[in-house]
């Protein structure tokens, strides 16, 4: 299938690599001349704008860091709108809120193509391993047309609802990883104050109730999972300053909905000082740097 693809990110580079290790034709376009040089080593056509890399694609990605990004890429002069040919369906997986989704799903409706929301979660190593989870927002038809590709490039492609409900999952989905993160940095922080060997804390935490993805996956305390960013001075992974923004975004759709998120909103408030100090570019995981008094600092 010749499908065009729009951001080449941490998270974008490795889902169209995959895409092409699967036998796909690639037309792609970042406004990172490296980053395009490096798909075009691995196979991929580079386009000048994201019209050129939507004319006569047969299907359509964008993987942008906000809503802004894509309603540029999607309704620009030189945009995905511009170029598309009429009935090919446009995927997207940025991060936005559910009511800029169901947005850009009207403005492709009126230029006579298909829209989907399928955000993803897995972070750049599972992007790396084509082993992402897709939270997928489109009618059960669609859902079926653009699963063979999501396959290239995740193992877990779940439809959500309909437009709008890939994005619900995700926010959601992310305001309990800042929530659990924070948690996890502020008791492997107490112990370590108090004494315990933070090896032997996480071992307790991740055999026992407090167990969770944060503390035996990603754990934010140095040297605990050799694997993380916190072993490696929170270099790479998931941004700071990305998290933030999920999180502000939880809390406008939360705001609009009327509905009280109380952990989320402190935890907001925790990524925004993060952030204020300069390491929103570290990994989220260095939220830990607010607590911490026995190294782990950035």
């Amino acid at each position: 299938m010749k499908i065009g693809f729009i951001g080449l990110g941490n998270m974008g580079a490795p889902m169209a690599r995959n895409l092409l290790k699967h036998g796909h034709a690639l037309q792609v376009f970042d406004l990172s001349a490296a980053a395009c040089g490096a798909l075009a080593d691995a196979g991929a056509a580079v386009c000048a704008s994201p019209k050129a890399a939507a004319a006569d694609a047969e299907l359509v990605f964008t993987m942008l860091p906000a809503a802004a990004h894509v309603r540029g890429v999607l309704a620009g002069e030189q945009g995905v709108l511009a170029g598309i040919a009429h009935g090919v369906t446009i995927v997207d997986s940025s991060t936005i809120d559910p009511a800029s989704a169901q947005e850009f799903a009207r403005l492709a409706q009126a230029n006579g193509n298909a829209f989907v929301d399928a955000p993803v979660s897995g972070g750049t190593g599972g992007a790396a391993a084509g082993t992402l989870t897709f939270m997928v927002g489109a009618s059960e038809a669609l859902f079926a047309s653009v699963s063979p590709a999501l396959g290239a490039m995740g193992k877990n492609i779940v439809r959500c609802g309909d437009t709008g409900m890939g994005q619900v999952a995700k926010i959601c989905n992310n305001l309990l990883l800042g929530i659990t993160m924070a948690g996890v940095a502020e008791a492997m922080s107490l112990g370590a104050t108090l004494g315990i060997d933070p090896k032997v804390l996480a071992g307790i935490v991740n055999t026992s109730t407090g167990r969770c993805w944060s503390s035996d996956t990603y754990n934010p305390y140095p040297g605990i999972v050799e694997t993380a960013p916190a072993s490696r001075g929170y270099t790479g992974g998931f941004g700071a300053d990305l998290m933030l923004k999920d999180l502000g975004l939880a809390a406008e759709a939360a705001r609009t909905a009327k509905q009280p998120i109380f952990l989320g909103a402190l935890a907001h408030q925790l990524y925004q000082a993060l952030s204020a100090s300069g390491r929103g570019g570290l990994d989220f995981s260095a939220i830990i740097s607010l607590y911490e008094r026995h190294g782990a600092q950035s």
